[in-house]
């Protein structure tokens, strides 16, 4: 399928030994050096302190945004380390400004949480939401958003691999339309960081946020923001500190001039570093390989659970990712989580709000989600397909 070395990954992620993992669109299975840059670090804390081992690994620490910035095509003074995806999504579409008549585009299959602060900003300040429309494929339609722009379009904002669907949004034609009608443009990459190359500079994003635990297999409670140098001047953050802004005089502080301004002075430094680490892993087996051997091992799986009689795959997209969705007739998907667990197998259940729109207009309540990554095995794949033809009968 790819050039991935299947042994190698898998000997390097202790966990293939103990479980069937596809639940990394929910938290990868962290490979050795992540767990070990996060471990050495809190070992550290504990001889020497937690203030004077940051400050030992200075270097180290300025080198996870480095490693950030390599993954995504940016300059590390356009990266903020945050606690997950959605504060670096929130702390972005916060500092933003809408008044009454601004609209904000957004994609159909948008995240519950996105939609949610839409509506809590459209509430308080007379701004509207608008989903633009699917094409034939499911995934958003170009045309339908460059005939929904005029002057009172403030925001497109899209979710780039949608939670409960298995399509990948297209970010770059996205982008394309944004920059020429002059419309700042934030991409939700949750799931897309570390499963598929990103290149923000080629997407046309000005801001873009993403998460640590998922495709990228980085510690839980960690995220980071990528906001333009040309644009960072001009968002003040909706929450500031000691670290975001100096306090200058009595009645005046200086915000930083960098996408740092969106952090906070306390932070995890153990699961920073472990961060880094992740995002310099990812690129060491190139994103293009990590891309070519998900997206075939999700090719393999969805094809072969369409097979069995009473299950049915429900994606859709004319790109499709690692993200498999599928029900079993008669049996609900909470059961379905819980006889693969009972044989060490892992899969996720999204329930309709995750993305309501999306799946509401398919009818869909729920769907099982099986997500696979580069260390997952055709043999694990066939297990699982098993697993769920015995529950389909």
């Amino acid at each position: 399928m790819s050039p991935i070395d299947l042994a190698r990954a898998r000997a390097e992620t202790p966990g293939c030994a103990h479980v069937t993992h596809f639940n990394n669109a929910g938290a990868a299975l962290m490979p050795e050096p992540v767990v070990e840059a996060v471990v050495g670090h809190l070992r550290l804390e504990e001889r020497v302190g937690g203030y004077e081992a940051a400050a030992l690994e200075g270097d180290r620490i300025q080198a996870t945004y480095d490693a950030i910035a390599d993954l995504i095509g940016c300059a590390p003074d356009e990266v903020a380390v945050v606690e997950n995806a959605t504060r670096a999504w929130d702390m972005a579409f916060y500092s933003l400004r809408f008044g009454p008549g601004d609209r904000i585009l957004c994609a159909h299959a948008e995240y519950e949480s996105n939609f949610v602060a839409f509506l809590q900003v459209c509430g308080r300040t007379g701004a509207t939401v608008e989903p633009v429309p699917d094409d034939d494929d499911g995934q958003l339609s170009v045309d339908a958003l460059e005939s929904m722009l005029d002057e009172r379009v403030r925001l497109i904002a899209v979710t780039h691999v949608p939670a409960t669907g298995g399509l990948v949004n297209p970010a770059a034609e996205v982008g394309r339309v944004a920059r020429a009608a002059g419309i700042r443009y934030l991409l939700d990459a949750c799931q897309s960081v570390g499963q598929l190359p990103i290149d923000v500079r080629a997407i046309g994003c000005d801001m873009l946020s993403a998460t640590g635990r998922k495709y990228l297999r980085g510690p839980r409670g960690t995220g980071f923001l990528y906001v333009a140098r040309e644009l960072v001047g001009s968002l003040e953050p909706p929450l500031l500190d000691l670290h975001a802004a100096e306090w200058v005089a009595p009645d005046r502080y200086e915000i930083r001039p960098d996408a740092r301004r969106f952090e906070n002075w306390e932070a995890n430094q153990a699961a920073k570093l472990g961060l880094g680490e992740a995002a310099r892993y990812a690129r060491g087996w190139g994103l293009e390989a990590v891309w070519e051997r998900v997206s075939a091992l999700g090719r393999l799986l969805r094809a072969s659970l369409a097979e069995i009689p009473g299950v049915h795959v429900h994606d859709r997209g004319r790109v499709r990712c690692g993200i498999v969705t599928f029900t079993v007739d008669g049996v609900g998907g909470a059961d379905v989580q819980r006889a693969l667990r009972a044989s060490d197998i892992n899969v996720s259940v999204a329930p309709r709000h995750y993305t309501l729109l999306d799946m509401q207009s398919r009818g869909l309540s729920e769907v099982v989600r099986a997500s696979v990554h580069y260390y997952n095995s055709e043999d694990e794949v066939s297990r699982l397909v098993g697993a769920v033809a015995r529950l389909a009968h």
